[in-house]
This record gives C-alpha cells, structure tokens and sequence, in this order.
C-alpha cells in the first residue's frame, strides 16, 4: 500500500514503510525518519539517501526517485553521480573567485613589486569582491562580469574598466591552468567589444618652451625643500616617479656615480643601471644635507614617517601648488626628456635604454641587449647641462641643437657640449 501524508504524519511503527518502485521511508527506533531508494545495478543491490522527513515531503522523495531511476535507465549509477555531483560542489565551493584570486596575486608576489601588487588588490576589493568574490567562479556568467565591468567604465573610469577586466581574464586564466576550474567562462569578453573606444591618453608633461619659465618656479617654489630637490633629481634621472620615490642609499654609489635599481622594482622586472651627472650627485649631497646619510634608508624619506618612502602624490601636488596642475606631472619629465634628446640627434637606442623601455620588436630584443651605458653617461650628462642652459636662457634664446652628422666638429668635453657625441 502506497504511502499518503496523513499515515506518514501518525506513524510510529519502526522499521521500512514501502511506497512503490524501491522507494520507502525508514522509520528508526530513535524516532528518525529517512527517506531511501533500493535499486540494483551490476547486479549488486544498492541504496540512495533522500533526506528526512518531514523536510523532504512525499511527494519531493517521488521526484527524487523518479530522477534516479532516469538516470538508472539511462546506464549510469545514481550513487556514483550523485558523488560526483557533490564533488564538483565542493570543488566549486573551494574556488570562489576571490579565493582564487587571493591565491592568484600570492603566486605572483615575486614578479610585481609591492606597489603593483597593492593596486591591483585595491581594484579587486573595490570594484570586483563585493559583488562576485564570495561566488564560484565556474558559476559566474560572462554577462555578470561584463555588466561590473561597464559599471566601472559608466562611473568615468574607462582606464581601470580595462584593467579590471585584464586582471579577471588573467585570473581565470590561471585558475584553469592550475585546474582549479575546468575551462575559462571569460575567455570571449574582448575590452574592445565591451567597452567604449578610447583615445590614447598621454601624461601631461612640459615642453621645451616652457622650461625656462618652470625651472624658475621651481628654484622659487616655498614648499619642502626635499621635494624641490626629488623633481630637480627626477628631471636629471629621466627615471619613473615611482622608481625615484623607492630610492635606498644602498642602491647609490656617489664614487661611482651610479644608482642601480634592483629588478624588483622596475616595471620591466630588469635591473637598472642610472649614471649619475655632477648635477645629479649635488642634489644628493644636498639630500644628505637633510639629515639623509647613506645606509639610512630611503632617499626620500616621508615627512610624516621615515620608515615609509616619499608620498605617491607628492610630487604632483608640488607641481599643481607651482601652477602646473593638468598641464604636468612627475612622470611627463620623462616625455620632455625624450623629445629633446631626439631632437638633438642622440641615437634612439641609447635613450630608450636610459628610459628602461622595453624593445617592442620581440625578434629585435632576442639579439640586440646592448646596455649603451657609456654613451647614456654622455647623455645624462649632456641633458643635465641643457637643463642648466635654459635655466638661464628665456626662449627663444634656445641653444643650437647639432646636426648629429656634424657632431665631429664640436671641440667641447662631450659631458658639456649640447649634442650626441662623436
């Protein structure tokens, strides 16, 4: 006799209450009451757990039995894939997408720098977690993570959309290289089908003209006097605000006048070798004057506390103070740089080697690795003196930058002559 709601509620009987087709409530002496399903299968008898009842109803303890006898119909064993099913569960449950990404970033400490790495956490927890971090990442739909994405670019920030979108794609990436997920959901989302086309936007940086009128700001400027001397340090270097702010004195050598930024701590994950002009080492000397000897730590210690280097903003907020707010920025030195030295006829080679940029020709890169290190001394050199000249020079006194053909016919030091060298 079939079972009904009304017998189940009034049973007290222990022992096995049969409604049909293997499927029966096992009622215990404790009081429990267990849902079951016999079936065979190779031959050998076997039992499916269903839940208990009253929280699994009769009626839902039929459709689970009709379930497993489809699936029995169809060759396979309701208990093995239904511990499969509860393996891929708690597969799932071990790979939520912040789980894996925490796992993600630990796996790539060693390639980024501290910085880097504090960013793309940043992002992460901002923009990404709080909406999908507690999720499974197999379960997260490509649709979900494009609409945060849009999201991030609606609020103004294109730029970042992107990034975030290229850290969730390297993510999932890694998650099934490592089988951590099975395949990669994400892999079709395409910043450039997602998101709204964007011109490239270049930093705000000086251009020769005003140089004269800036240099003057600069020597007048009323702020800190460390800071003075970190953009006077940084237009000499032609490095990265960033390498510059992370300076140690035991990565100078004034004797030698070279500072050598270890790999970790550029952005090409290559060491750096930075010759140092006269200039340079004099702005150095000042810092020390500061109260910043050698083997002290940072170059440019924060004001508020020594143990931590210079601010990020720092720098630009100097320059924003002096009247230069969107019209430069720290790291736009290097762009200055850049124009002038070209236009004075340097080889290129050289001064991309002194910028620590990569060569873009992967083929070019594989056998042209020449640091050109005395020829960026002559340069730095050659740059630390043009700074000097228009110091003192109000456009359009400009000095006259060399036909690079005719450089053999300056008879000046090269370190003070205002062309490439011979």
């Amino acid at each position: 006799m079939k079972l009904t709601e009304a017998r189940l509620r009034t049973l007290e009987d222990p022992g096995k209450h049969f409604d049909g087709a293997g499927l029966y409530l096992e009622h215990t002496r404790a009081g429990g009451r267990y849902w079951r399903w016999k079936y065979r299968f190779g031959g050998k008898e076997k039992r499916l757990a269903f839940g208990v009842y009253p929280f699994v109803s009769l009626k839902d303890a039929r459709a689970l039995a009709h379930e497993a006898r489809k699936t029995l119909y169809s060759g396979e064993d309701p208990s093995l894939l239904r511990r499969a099913g509860k393996a891929r569960a708690k597969q799932e449950a071990s790979t939520t997408l912040k789980g894996v990404a925490t796992d993600w970033m630990n796996h790539q400490t060693q390639k980024w720098g501290a910085p880097h790495q504090a960013r793309i956490e940043a992002s992460l927890n901002a923009d990404v977690f709080p909406m999908l971090g507690d999720r499974p990442m197999a379960g997260i739909k490509p649709g979900e993570m494009m609409a945060l994405i849009q999201k991030i670019e609606a609020r103004g920030a294109g730029d970042l959309a992107g990034r975030v979108l290229q850290r969730v794609k390297a993510i999932y990436r890694w998650a099934v290289i490592h089988e951590r997920i099975e395949s990669n959901p994400m892999l079709d989302l395409v910043p450039s089908e997602i998101l709204k086309p964007r011109g490239v936007q270049h930093r705000a940086a000086l251009s020769d003209r005003s140089l004269p009128e800036f240099l003057a700001r600069l020597e007048a400027y009323a702020g800190s006097p460390q800071t003075v001397l970190a953009l006077r340090l940084l237009m000499l270097t032609a490095t990265r605000p960033g390498e510059l702010r992370g300076a140690r004195w035991d990565e100078i050598d004034l004797a030698a006048a070279l500072w050598t930024i270890p790999a970790q701590r550029m952005k090409m994950r290559k060491e750096h070798r930075v010759p140092l002009s006269p200039p340079a080492l004099k702005v150095l000397h000042a810092l020390q004057g500061l109260g910043r000897p050698p083997g002290a730590g940072w170059v440019l210690p924060s004001p508020l506390d020594r143990h931590k280097p210079l601010g990020e903003n720092t720098l630009n907020t100097a320059l924003a103070r002096m009247g230069y707010k969107r019209t430069a920025t720290a790291h736009g030195f290097r762009a200055l740089f850049s124009t002038i030295a070209n236009e004075a006829g340097w080889n290129p080679d050289v001064i991309e080697r002194q910028l620590a940029h990569a060569e873009r020709n992967k083929i070019r890169a594989a056998y042209h690795r020449a640091t050109y290190f005395d020829e960026r001394i002559k340069l730095m050199n050659w740059w630390a003196n043009y700074l000097e000249t228009r110091r003192v020079m109000p456009w359009p006194e400009r000095p006259e930058l060399p036909n690079p053909r005719h450089a053999r016919r300056h008879t000046d030091p090269p370190e003070r002559r205002l062309g490439p060298p011979a």
